[in-house]
């Protein structure tokens, strides 16, 4: 499984409707699981992003496909990173 860090926005929809965020957390992890993908953290923050998730996910192609569904609901725009773990970092410099 590869990591997805999504630095995620409210829209004008889901800053309007923010009382319904936590049922809409629960249902992104629902979502998550339709692709083969998992929400495994979610952080209200303070500052350009006003949420950063960590999502894990088979492929590219599953978040890439769970971040367009997500999106397509209305309530947040996103910017998703590619993460890699340290020991994958290493391996990475390692070879070069």
């Amino acid at each position: 499984m590869s990591t997805y860090i999504l630095l995620l926005n409210y829209t004008e929809q889901g800053i309007r409707t923010i009382k319904d965020s936590p049922k809409r957390v629960n249902a992104a992890r629902e979502l998550a699981r339709k692709y083969g993908a998992e929400l495994k953290d979610f952080y209200l923050t303070m500052g350009a992003y006003d949420v950063v998730s960590i999502v894990e996910a088979p492929t590219d192609d599953a978040a890439a496909k769970f971040v367009l569904a997500l999106g397509a609901l209305g309530n947040v725009r996103s910017t998703t990173l590619k993460a890699f773990t340290e020991t994958e970092y290493q391996k990475i410099v390692g070879g070069l």
